[in-house]
């Protein structure tokens, strides 16, 4: 369930996800720790920052790549914002960009693994809906 929230001023409290995909058109998925006290324990997930108000969104999903994966995205391009309406309630605003690096020779902060996924793929991993409705909307608006 989501609501999307496009327009207007980005809320306090938000958080931005970056949608990374390769040459061959997978997207990079963290799959988080599996911990009780964190939220989507042993989900897959985009790379993600929590930004504070003022925060600008690109920053946030920047400094996140920086610190969890031990890589440098230039430039993401915004997409658009979806409420996760399951979890924290927070806006979450979606970023586009594209890497063909090896994830895994990535740095990992925290969590368990990156991988890149085959679009269709993922219907086979445990990923949250908000995350999940943000990939179909990215996917069915790109170029055949």
């Amino acid at each position: 369930m989501h609501i999307d929230t496009t327009g207007g001023e980005p809320a306090a409290g938000c958080e931005a996800v970056a949608v990374i995909i390769n040459r061959c058109g997978h997207l990079l998925m963290h799959q988080r720790d599996d911990l009780p006290e964190i939220a989507w324990p042993a989900h897959w997930r985009l790379l993600q920052e929590g930004r504070g108000e003022g925060a600008v969104p690109a920053g946030a999903v920047i400094g996140e790549l920086g610190e969890a994966a031990g890589f440098v995205l230039e430039g993401p391009m915004d997409l658009f914002e979806i409420r996760e309406l399951l979890g924290s309630g927070r806006p979450v605003t979606f970023f586009a960009a594209t890497w063909d690096g090896d994830e895994t020779g990535l740095l990992l902060a925290e969590g368990d693994t990156l991988r890149f996924f085959a679009p269709d793929h993922l219907s086979t991993v445990t990923i949250p809906p908000f995350i999940r409705a943000g990939l179909h909307r990215h996917l069915t608006l790109q170029p055949a």
